[in-house]
């Protein structure tokens, strides 16, 4: 091994005598010494060094000899005549090199052969454990972990497009500085539904031992801490983190920060910390000023102040100047990976339509159901919209679900008229609890696929009444919902992968988790906000999955959900659309109202089908515009370049 502009001489005693050993010198000179031959085994792994061994840090001796070189491990290592020679003298006459020098020796060595960052320790460290868990480290996410820890000094904001692991490339920046030492206290602040998967991803894929934080003594009791930032910001918790020091800081859905006039800002600025990581997919969507926010937390000044930042790098709020240079110092901060031939290419997707054909008894209660709808909403107008929204979507969801609403509204109204309108619907649809079309539909394909598949609806009486007829016809089933608490989303989730064949979820209890072993999504209902359309699909749908995804719409003909599915299949190709692109798409949409009051007022205002259709494609038409005007648009994508 080269050690400055010399060599580290070793010597591993036996082992290190060939069979023809040129260094007879060597041997002579122990004969010399009246010892015996050949040396007993005397295993030393550091330099040995002598009273005169200054030179072993300088050139070595032009005389000197060596034996042929032989490898222990990673490490080359020489025997030279003049050490031997040196070592038998010491035997001999009892006179050591001091410890100091011993102690110099060896953590010269250490340092000597502890890989560079170029060669991250996770890689061999994680082989095994990545190999069982299924984990296939992608090179970009590699290739992040070294720029983070070589070049940016642990201090990054980490925007991969989403749904490329942002948590994974987190994780090994984590495990690698623990391996390093760098990094034994550390603090994970994110949204409270993806606590129990960080904790869980860390310690699967990491073998990291955090803690999710409960009480305010987790804080200084544990040395990797998971909290949510809604918590970590409120006293008395916030005192006690402002008196701690980490040594690296993770904030995931960093863009809760953009704004430094927050509690969030303030206090993720005030953590003293010596590497931060910052987790989020949009750095910047509609203000400049967002992202000089972020990197203020980490390179305070690095872009001066705020004022000069506008002088230098802003034409307005959305619109930069000068992208080359604002470009430069961003590399210096910011990783961006997006989808490409240089990441990943995810699986594609499948979507099939279930057309469902209600019996007569149904189709009289949602036609009667809808008739009231229309009629209080041109008597109320916007003012009462919201829940003749909430039934409408219930309506073709289950009865059950219409019945809940049906009944608060029921038990609210004075008028004696609308009071016995209203129990006859009611009635009506107690004589239809035990009947449902779709629900037939689902258990067919259930038993048609018969792999694992996870049912969404957005209503939990619904979702109660899907489990009682699962139950009904045998297969085994679980319940997911927003109610449960994240350790017991946690041991549903693994009884659910590994004994359960459907996870029938609602539309709280699937945030935070991921479901990549399955395949099936079958949406009983649909949403109206394609986001939440976008987020369903998306927990199986993401990295880590391997196989094709099959998406399998359930719409009753002529209703309101034929309206939907046309829209959002049809006309805007939502079950095609990029993980990430549906909420950017809507954001840049001019409207007065949200996404689902305009499809309700189209739908309960409209005289006829042919009507609510063409005013649905006016709709696609305003969300094609907004798509096409952010197509190659993204302010930070223009900005990187």
């Amino acid at each position: 091994m080269e050690l400055a502009s010399g060599r580290l001489v070793t010597l591993a005693g036996d082992d290190f005598w060939p069979a023809s050993n040129p260094a007879s010198g060597a041997r002579e000179a122990l004969r010399v010494s009246s010892l015996k031959l050949p040396l007993k085994t005397f295993p030393v792994d550091v330099p040995i060094l002598g009273q005169s061994a200054a030179w072993s840090w300088g050139p070595a001796p032009a005389d000197e000899r060596f034996l042929p070189p032989r490898r222990a491990g990673d490490v080359e290592v020489l025997a030279s005549e003049s050490a031997l020679i040196e070592l038998a003298r010491c035997m001999q006459s009892a006179e050591w090199p001091s410890w100091e020098q011993h102690r110099l020796a060896l953590a010269a060595l250490a340092f000597k052969v502890r890989p560079g960052i170029d060669r991250l320790l996770i890689e061999d460290h994680c082989r095994e454990r990545w190999r069982q868990v299924g984990l296939v480290p992608y090179p970009y996410q590699l290739a992040t972990c070294r720029r983070v820890i070589r070049d940016m000094h642990g201090r990054a904001i980490l925007a991969d497009e989403v749904g490329l692991g942002k948590t994974i490339e987190a994780g090994m920046i984590l495990k690698e500085y623990m391996l390093r030492r760098l990094v034994r206290r550390a603090l994970i602040l994110a949204p409270a539904s993806l606590t129990w998967q960080w904790y869980w991803e860390l310690k699967e894929k990491f073998g990291i031992a955090a803690t999710l934080q409960r009480s305010e003594y987790d804080w200084e009791r544990c040395a990797v801490v998971i909290a949510s930032l809604d918590t970590a910001k409120r006293p008395p918790h916030c005192d006690i983190i402002l008196g701690l020091e980490y040594d690296l800081l993770i904030v995931d859905e960093a863009h809760k920060l953009k704004n430094a006039r927050t509690a969030n800002w303030r206090l993720v600025s005030q953590i003293r910390r010596r590497y931060c990581l910052l987790l989020t997919a949009t750095p910047v969507q509609n203000d400049l000023r967002e992202l000089y926010n972020l990197v203020t937390l980490l390179w305070p000044g690095t872009l001066g102040t705020y004022r000069q930042f506008q002088q230098r790098f802003m034409l307005d709020k959305r619109t930069p100047r000068d992208t080359g240079t604002l470009r430069t110092i961003l590399r210096t901060c910011l990783i961006r990976n997006r989808r490409g031939p240089h990441t990943i290419e995810f699986p594609p997707r499948r979507v099939h339509a279930l057309p469902v054909e209600l019996s007569p008894p149904e189709r009289q209660f949602y036609d009667a159901v809808t008739g009231f709808l229309r009629e209080e909403y041109r008597r109320r107008g916007q003012a009462g919209i919201l829940p003749l929204i909430t039934l409408q979507r219930e309506l073709v969801s289950s009865v059950p679900a219409a019945l809940e609403t049906l009944l608060v509204i029921l038990q609210r109204v004075q008028e004696t008229e609308e009071k016995a309108r209203l129990s006859e619907l009611f009635d009506l649809g107690k004589s239809l609890v035990s009947v449902s079309s779709k629900c037939d539909r689902l258990l067919e394909l259930i038993g048609e696929t018969g792999e694992q598949v996870i049912v969404f609806t957005e209503f939990r009486a619904t979702q109660q009444y899907i489990l009682w007829r699962l139950e009904q016809a045998g297969v085994p089933a679980l319940g997911f919902d927003g109610s449960m608490s994240a350790s017991k989303k946690e041991w549903t989730r693994q009884l659910f992968r590994y004994r359960a064949q459907v996870l029938v979820c609602t539309e709280a209890g699937g945030e935070g988790l991921n479901f990549q072993f399955c395949r099936r999504v079958v949406n009983y209902d649909l949403p109206w906000n394609p986001m939440r359309l976008e987020q369903r699909i998306g927990r199986v749908h993401r990295l880590g999955q391997t196989r094709e995804v099959h998406i399998h719409n359930l719409a009753t003909r002529d209703t309101i959900e034929e309206y939907i599915l046309y829209l959002l299949h049809e006309k805007l190709n939502m079950f095609q659309a990029v993980l990430g692109d549906v909420d950017a798409v809507l954001a840049r949409l001019s409207m007065d109202r949200s996404f689902e009051q305009a499809i309700a007022d189209i739908v309960l205002d409209s005289a006829s089908p042919d009507e609510a259709k063409a005013r649905l494609d006016s709709l696609a038409a305003q969300v094609d515009a907004a798509r096409d005007a952010g197509r190659g648009a993204e302010l930070i994508d223009r900005i990187l370049g």
